[in-house]
This record gives structure tokens, sequence and C-alpha cells, in this order.
């Protein structure tokens, strides 16, 4: 049986494997900041597939034919899908025995399945027109998208949770360095929504991949199509060298799980569901106050967020070019200008990610998070006065947008770029440090998070268009509810988080 992962490093270090942790403390050799860099190299590819997905698939599932009211609810599948999928998937691979390591074979299945997902997607329309679609009437095409789109969000919640989970697992009990993995992770997904943004905004794919030109498909169908195929190679690519520069040591078949870093409960193998339930929703009574907080800032931060992400390219379109899907070009001209935004956006992310280690040692984590926060209320509140420019200026439709609105606009879109880095790390580097003593394995830590992040997204699925339509159809009233939870976060962040990471959450008896 192979040894352990706890026993295989105290051999490294001259150990007998069955002297107690509680006379030689487990000491983790430190990984090369290097290894880290690769092993995080994959959120590049991850996300983007996000970043096409977040500028291009709620223009296309209106373009289909779904209204904007219930246009939120095709996002619905993500945060539901993250409820179960994530933590599930933490859980299991805290506790898989495959010779390939704990965290590699779910990261490969995720790449594999989000490689089949947008296959399905950028083919949706094609699908619908084989099984009988026409032009003014597409529903199988839609209901090809939506399964295309529920299968791509489970395999990106398959893919991320335990990528992040082994960057915890590699740098062990070191904060900083474990500030510096996510700090890298969020580093390579600003690269990545730089290339998809970018990908995004061009309108010429259908130029250099012809094929893509179908009965049922017109150059924007073959633009999202061609762009899709673009990230099947990003995904295998840095898939490739993710799994490859990850070095795991595979625990035995008959092994109990036990954190490499701690003392904790042990849970078998064999009662995998029974472990989950328990883990998952049983340890909430053991939460420190400061886990708690995390948690609900964590909620706020996405329930600000999320109305930005699903409408951000659309609000371009429709209240900056003053356009409507199917109707002209304003709208589309308004969805590329959108990209480039969050193109923007993602530089400024990137530089955040650079910085990120600096300032959060300088000022304190919880410190940062919450000025983001605040920053990110504003950015909103910007937004819905540059809506209320737009409506009173005699330009919407009767021509594109004044050069001065839509330069504010990319702006706004730029500066949002530093808060989200802070999002893509600073809650996952504070509340992996602060759950360890409760015997959590990172994949399972991971998921209690990711909780915080679904939970509101469903909310704002499900309410932010009926909520948009019931004030005239717009954005802005869910960019007003969004501006109000950053605002509220930020100030509970810096208020309520310690600068200091010393404080213990309870162990479990």
């Amino acid at each position: 049986m192979p040894i352990p992962e706890a026993d295989h490093q105290r051999v490294a270090r001259g150990k007998h494997p069955t002297m107690s942790s509680s006379t030689q403390p487990v000491v983790r050799a430190r990984v090369p900041l290097r290894q880290l860099l690769r092993v995080a190299s994959v959120a590049c590819g991850i996300q983007f597939g996000w970043a096409l997905q977040l500028s291009l698939l709620t223009p296309y599932v209106q373009e289909l034919g779904i209204p904007h009211q219930w246009a939120s609810i095709i996002w619905l599948c993500g945060p539901l899908s993250g409820l179960l999928v994530q933590p599930l998937v933490g859980h299991m691979s805290d506790r898989c025995t495959s010779k390939f390591g704990r965290r590699r074979p779910f990261i490969v299945v995720g790449a594999v399945l989000i490689i089949f997902a947008v296959l399905i997607i950028g083919h949706s329309a094609d699908i619908g027109w084989l099984l009988g679609d026409n032009e003014s009437s597409r529903p199988r095409a839609v209901l090809a998208f939506v399964f295309g789109f529920w299968i791509l969000d489970v395999a990106n919640n398959t893919t991320q949770g335990p990528c992040r989970a082994l960057l915890a697992d590699l740098t062990g009990k070191d904060h900083r360095r474990t500030r510096v993995a996510n700090a890298y992770f969020s580093l390579f997904m600003a690269i990545g929504n730089i290339l998809g943004y970018a990908t995004g905004a061009y309108s010429g794919w259908y130029k250099i991949f012809p094929f893509t030109l179908t009965a049922a498909c017109d150059v924007d169908c073959a633009n999202l199509k061609s762009a899709f195929f673009l990230d099947i190679i990003f995904i295998a690519i840095t898939t490739y060298l993710s799994v490859l520069a990850a070095k795991e040591v595979p625990l035995g078949s008959g092994d109990r799980y036990t954190p490499i870093h701690e003392e904790g409960p042990e849970q078998s193998g064999g009662h995998a569901e029974e472990a989950f339930l328990w883990e998952l929703f049983g340890t909430f009574r053991y939460f420190s106050g400061p886990v708690w907080i995390i948690l609900s800032v964590t909620a706020l931060n996405w329930i600000g967020w999320f109305p930005f992400l699903l409408f951000d390219t659309d609000w371009m379109g429709r209240e900056i070019y003053g356009g409507q899907p199917n109707e002209g070009q304003n709208y589309n001209a308004g969805v590329r200008m959108g990209a480039v935004g969050l193109m923007l956006n993602s530089v400024v992310l990137a530089i955040t990610s650079v910085l990120m280690e600096k300032l959060c040692s300088k000022w304190g984590a919880g410190f940062i998070w919450g000025v983001s926060n605040i920053l990110m209320a504003l950015c909103f509140l910007s937004m819905l006065i540059l809506s209320y420019v737009a409506n009173h200026m005699d330009y919407i439709d009767h021509g594109l947008s004044p050069v001065s609105i839509v330069i504010s606009a990319l702006v706004v879109f730029s500066i949002l770029g530093a808060p989200l880095a802070i999002t893509y790390s600073v809650p996952y580097a504070l509340i992996s440090s602060r759950i360890e003593s409760l015997g959590l394995g990172q994949g399972l830590s991971m998921g209690v998070l990711n909780l915080a992040i679904v939970i509101p997204q469903v909310v704002v699925s499900l309410g932010s268009g009926p909520w948009d339509q019931l004030f005239g159809g717009g954005n802005s009233p869910a960019f007003a509810v969004a501006g109000v939870a950053a605002l509220t976060g930020g100030l509970v962040a810096i208020l309520a988080i310690p600068r200091s990471g010393s404080q213990k959450p309870r162990v479990l008896p």
C-alpha cells in the first residue's frame, strides 16, 4: 500500500512513518513558487471560457428568442450546480485514492466536460435546425443551449474547486504563500479574461473559420462557435501544464483522510455520503465569528457582482448604445464594445493580482477587501448615472452613442478589475487559513465558501430579470441592488475582519 501523504512527508524528513504527530509535528517541504505558478495556470483556460460565457451568452440567448426578463433564469444553472457540485467534488477529492493524486483526476475530468459543453453551446443553433427549428422559432436550439450551459457550469465547478484546493495543499499552513498561490490563480484568471474578452470583441472569426457559417448559424453565431473552438485549445494546453506540474502523493485505498497540517475528525471512505452531509452542514455550528463574517461578506460581495457579470455587455448594448437584440447593429456593436471594456477590466485585474500580496501585507486582507467593495459600489453608482444620462440624450434610436459616454463606460469597466481581482483571491486565502483547525480538507473548505457564493447567485438569477422588468425592463434596478450590497459588505469587512490572521476558529470536539 502506498505511504499516506502525511507519513510520506515524515519519511522525507527522516522520521518514522508511525511516529505520533503530537510528538513530531509535520513540516511540509516548501513548494517552489514556479511550481505553484504552473499549477495555477489552468485558471487561464477555465477563465478564457468563462470570459466568452460572460460576455457573449446573455446576448446570444436573447437572440435565440428568450426575453430579457427571463435571460437571468438561464444562469440559474450555474449557482445550482455549484451549490452541490463544488462541495461534493471537494469532499470526493479530499478522499480520492487514485494513483494520479487527489485533485488532478477531477481537474482533468472537468476539462474534458468543458470541451464537451462548449461544443454543444457553439453548435446549439445547428442542433436545433437539424431537429426541426426554423428562423422564426428555435425552441430546440434553446434546449440544446441550456443543456450545454448546465454541463459547462458543472464542468467549471468540477475543475476550479480542486485546483484551488491543490494550491492550498501545496502551501500548507504558510498563509503568506497561500495568498501568493491565490494571487497566481487570480493572475491567470486575468490573463484568461483578457484573451477571452479580446476574442469575444473581435467580429471576424467567421472569416478565419469559414466552416462555422451554416444555414442555421449566422455571422454572430459563427463568431461565437469559432471562439469556443479556441477555448478548447486553451483549456487543453493549460490543463496539461497544470497536472504535470503538480506533485501529489496518492492516498492508499484503505487510508482515512486527515488533513496533513492538523489533527481532525476522520471520516472513512466507505461512508462518503454520510460524511459529506455531516461535514458540510453539521460543522456550521462550530464556525467562529470571523468565519461567519467572511462568509457573510462573500455573500454580499456576490450579490453585487452577479448582476454585473450577467448583464455587463447587455447593459452596454441596450443602455449605452440604445439597441435591442435582433434589431439592427447598435446592440451587437454595444456587446462587442462591452467585451472590450471587460478586456480592459482584466488588464487591471492582472496588475492588481501582481500587487495583491504587498497590499494585503501592508493594510490587511480584510481592509483591502472592504475598500474594494466600496469601490464596487461607487462604480455601480456611476453606471446608474451613465444610464440616466444616456436615456435623457437624443441619440437613442438615432445613432451610436457619443464617444464621451462610451469612454466613461469603459473607464468604469476597467476600474472594476481591481475589486474583481481581490474577490478572486482574498476570500479564498482568508477562509483557507481560518478553518484549518476544524479538520476539514481543503477541497471541502472551498466548497463551504462556494455556498456563500452560489446562494446569492440563485437569489439574483431568480429575481434580477423580473425586478428589472418591474422598473421598465432595463438593467439599472439590478445594479442599484448590487451597489447597496457591495457597500454593506465593504463596511462589514473593514469593521469586523481583524487585520491579524492570528485568530483561530474553535476545533471540533
